[in-house]
């Protein structure tokens, strides 16, 4: 199959490069696969036979910290990975191999790979000693062009042995489907079903980072529901894969795994936290299916989302914000509320939160088959706005006077009561912000000191 490759002029230096200095040198992996789809690449990656040491030599300030044979070369305005050509030997633990021998033969590294779409190269072996110059061309023993063209996900070789050697590949392959659009083909995806209870063994970090790029995708859905069919997310995590089957009084004839797949697709995109927020929103309705029903559900998935994105090692700071999102996002709103109603809603939920926790509440409403706006969302939206701009006090830090105050002029010690004085002007203070004054607020202070005594 003639294929025409265009790469980057930097692509084209550094292969000339490893050239000139008498070595094989291949563009391989995503980056190709994605010039076929006439997509732009998000990095080149490279194989070569010179060994790690010799690429150190090649290019000075790269930066070798591995045992895999990968070198980091700064070219151009990237970074980009050079790895020898390698076999790796005994999977022992489906992860990773425990040991890799480098070699001189590019079509042993290409067998090594997970899908025929990432095993093809295009470049040339080393030029001989005066002989013609280098004629790039490319390299595909196992029709990764024709399945790239025919969309399809196909495993070099066994699937099986490809699964069993690094059981991540079964994940990659759902979100490559999802982030491609393509289909993963009949034999692949039976081995991927034989094989999901070998994801246990994955780290949560290995399986954090490719769910990451899944809900980047368009339309995450495609991929998440391929881990549902498979047993991949069962085995990821079991409260979401028990929401199939759950019914919803929502779109007719589509379950709560529908609802929840609907409602990730709706959150944008360009809002990672709000995309996860989705995917385990209603993770906490299967445990409640019989209280209420339901009831209840946003405070155990909050501890539920908490406990999941836990052990995928979620950084701290994404898990809070995610776990804070599931537990406020039933909140509802009555277009009788008065100023103080919405006031207290910012205080419950927090500003920095307010602009995902409506994202989500779109997504949801999209996901139960109503407007995104629905139920006076964007009343409330406009609400909460007008109060913020008025920068009303919603917090201690706003009002006019603190424990200080209070200490020095009612002579109050510090401790519970003082504390209980400060949380109660904040309410006054919430309900009619013309009372946050100095004087006022220590006037009301002193009145509730008098009452408690």
């Amino acid at each position: 199959m003639a294929v025409a490759i265009q790469v980057p002029a930097t692509v084209e230096r550094l292969l000339d490069a490893l050239w000139s200095h008498g070595h094989a040198a291949y563009v391989v992996g995503g980056s190709l696969r994605d010039a076929l789809l006439s997509r732009e690449a998000a990095d080149w990656d490279f194989a070569t036979d010179a060994r790690p040491d010799r690429v150190l030599e090649i290019f000075p300030g790269a930066v070798y910290e591995n045992r895999f044979g990968t070198v980091a070369v700064p070219w151009g305005d990237a970074i980009h990975e050079i790895t020898t050509f390698r076999t790796d030997h005994d999977y022992a633990d489906f992860r990773r191999p425990h040991r890799v021998e480098f070699g001189d033969d590019l079509l042993l590294d290409l067998a090594r790979r997970d899908f025929t779409m990432n095993a093809m190269a295009w470049g040339d072996e080393a030029p001989a000693s005066g002989g013609s110059a280098p004629t790039p061309h490319l390299v595909d023993p196992y029709g990764g062009a024709v399945d790239v063209e025919a969309r399809s996900i196909r495993a070099v070789g066994d699937a099986a042995t490809r699964f069993e050697e690094d059981a991540l590949r079964m994940v990659r392959a759902a979100r490559l489907a999802a982030t491609l659009d393509f289909e993963i083909e009949p034999a692949t995806r039976a081995a991927i079903e034989t094989h999901a209870g070998l994801v246990s063994h994955l780290s949560g970090e290995r399986i954090a980072a490719e769910l990451e790029k899944l809900l980047a995708a368009p339309e995450p859905s495609g991929g998440l529901r391929l881990m549902a069919d498979t047993g991949i997310l069962a085995v990821v995590s079991p409260d979401l894969a028990a929401q199939r089957g759950i019914a919803q009084n929502k779109i007719p004839g589509e379950d709560l795994l529908d609802h929840t797949l609907r409602t990730v697709d709706a959150a944008p995109a360009g809002l990672p936290v709000v995309r996860l927020a989705a995917l385990v929103h209603d993770i906490g309705k299967p445990a409640t299916l019989d209280d209420g029903p339901f009831r209840r559900h946003d405070a155990v998935g909050a501890d539920l989302a908490a406990g999941l994105l836990d052990r995928l090692h979620m950084p701290r700071a994404t898990t809070d914000r995610v776990v804070h999102l599931v537990r406020h996002h039933m909140f509802t709103y009555d277009p009788t509320w008065g100023d103080a109603g919405v006031r207290r809603f910012i205080q419950r939920v927090g500003p920095p939160a307010l602009d995902e926790l409506f994202a989500l509440r779109a997504a949801d409403n999209v996901g139960s088959g109503v407007p995104a706006n629905a139920h006076g969302l964007d009343e409330l939206r406009e609400r909460v706005r007008a109060q913020l701009e008025a920068s009303v006090p919603l917090d201690l830090r706003h009002l006019a006077i603190d424990g200080d105050d209070l200490m020095t002029e009612l002579a109050l010690p510090e401790g519970p009561v003082l504390g209980r004085i400060l949380d109660a002007l904040l309410e006054r203070v919430v309900t009619d912000p013309g009372l946050n004054d100095r004087e006022t607020l220590l006037l009301l202070a002193g009145s509730i000191l008098a009452g408690d005594r």
